[in-house]
């Protein structure tokens, strides 16, 4: 059987879904929000928080310091998997999660 899986995006302030729906992101006092807006509704905070942009001065952007994903140890070493898989002709990412179908054929074939 078939599954589709469909995600709708609200308006955090009309409760109105759309395909124009964008997460935004702002910060007040070293806090940062984030919030999903439609496009007029976007139009609308920035109208509303113009003039304090023009009045005030930039900082920069803050950082956010990346964690480093670390392996558990569990299964075989992804960069083996990627070598035999690129070896076999599977197209397969760089960079990321290996799918685990393709595990299961790399563990299949060792």
């Amino acid at each position: 059987m078939a599954q589709r899986v469909v995600t709708l995006y609200t308006d955090d302030i009309t409760g109105n879904e759309g395909e124009d729906i964008a997460t935004h992101t702002f910060g007040l006092d070293g806090v940062t929000y984030e919030i999903d807006l439609g496009q007029d509704t976007y139009q609308q905070l920035l109208d509303a928080l113009g003039p304090y942009f023009h009045a005030g001065r930039k900082t920069g952007t803050s950082r956010r310091t990346a964690v480093k994903a670390h392996r558990t140890g569990d299964g075989p070493d992804p960069v083996k998997v990627r070598e035999w898989a690129k070896a076999q002709g599977i197209d397969i990412n760089a960079r990321g999660r290996v799918p685990g179908d393709i595990v299961a054929k790399y563990q299949a074939a060792h």
